[in-house]
């Protein structure tokens, strides 16, 4: 009789490709994953590992053998989505993942939701990007993840998963104060040709769709900085060192000296659930889908509305009526300032 944990390892090993990502993946430490598979050889009485310079491959034993592991383990998934499923209960442990700004935007109010209705529903959630987010799901690393695409450059998503749309996310430009589009009321992406762009890093999907975008306009895009996080895109933006493509979703506040235009084409991220098909009947699934439909405002952003209100000290979302008007009287105080300082009365004003 095979054992089952045993062929989950056997699996995490085909799937990781090394002792250690198998150990890492199925919380264990690198000597348990070893010993399971020392009891599976015995128990088929086959050689399923062999070496392979510093690590190991599996034999031609192992890889049928895996290949079967995949099917048990996921028949195993079926079984147990129908046992939930007729019991119609939202328990047990559920592991989301998400984009960082999906996470920031959406998990805060989604997860608190799920406590709430749910209480016998344990969530943990991890932060990661919409590629490796796809592979951790297919892995069964995480149950549900969060990705995105862009209206222009959908992101593939392998056969053998399910998935939801959960919102779509509006983009604007984000530019200086002092930029000579930034009282526009809207903008299109090749108005800023002749500007240093802030993006992500280099061959990121992100960063290849902006790449892909200016250039379908017929702008080369000066790329002057690349950064991770949002947050460090705008606050470069900030410091007058370019413009970046800013999504709605998790963005807050805008740093002081920012302004966000919409851009005349809307620009839209489309977020959207995935996990895989085996788990289509768990209600813990269907419950999060509709929990992070929901959350932090994703209601509005689908209607078409902004995701954040003007912000508090230090945060400048300038898109309303609100923001123009603290724009002008700030605007008004920098001059007055400027012709005291240049009048006279500049000297007495310096020596204060």
């Amino acid at each position: 009789m095979l054992n089952l944990e045993r062929l989950r390892t056997l699996d995490a090993l085909a799937r990781h490709g090394s002792v250690s990502g198998a150990a890492d993946g199925l919380h264990v430490t690198t000597s348990a994953v070893s010993q399971q598979m020392a009891k599976l050889e015995r128990e088929v009485g086959q050689q399923l590992l062999a070496r392979n310079g510093r690590g190991v491959r599996l034999t031609d034993a192992g890889r049928l053998l895996a290949e079967h592991a995949a099917r048990i383990l996921s028949q195993v998934q079926l079984a147990q989505s129908d046992l939930e499923a007729r019991r119609g209960q939202v328990v047990g442990e559920l592991r989301l993942g998400a984009f960082p700004t999906a996470a920031r935007g959406l998990f805060p109010l989604a997860l608190c939701e799920l406590r709430t209705r749910h209480p016998g529903l344990a969530v943990t959630t991890t932060e990661m990007e919409p590629a490796p987010a796809l592979r951790a799901v297919q892995r069964g690393d995480v149950d549900l993840a969060l990705v995105l695409d862009w209206y222009n450059k959908p992101l593939p998503v392998p056969e053998g998963l399910s998935r939801a749309p959960i919102l779509d996310d509006p983009a604007d430009v984000a530019l200086p104060a002092t930029h000579p589009c930034a009282d526009r009321a809207e903008v299109g992406l090749e108005d800023f040709a002749d500007d240093d762009w802030i993006t992500w890093a280099e061959a990121e999907f992100c960063h290849e769709w902006l790449l892909d975008t200016l250039r379908s306009k017929g702008v080369e895009p000066r790329i002057a900085h690349r950064a991770q996080e949002h947050a460090t895109q705008l606050a470069l933006v900030a410091a007058g060192l370019g413009v970046c493509v800013a999504p709605r979703v998790g963005r807050g506040p805008l740093p002081a000296g920012v302004r966000t235009v919409p851009v005349r084409q809307p620009v839209r991220r489309h977020v959207y659930a995935v996990w895989r098909a085996d788990a289509d009947r768990r209600p813990s699934i269907r419950a999060a889908v509709d929990a992070l439909r929901g959350g932090g405002g994703a209601d509005r952003l689908r209607a078409g509305g902004p995701a954040h209100t003007e912000g508090g000290a230090g945060g400048d979302c300038q898109t309303g009526p609100k923001g123009s008007q603290r724009i002008k009287v700030l605007l008004r105080v920098i001059r007055l300032v400027v012709v005291i300082r240049a009048s006279p009365m500049g000297s007495v004003v310096n020596s204060l």
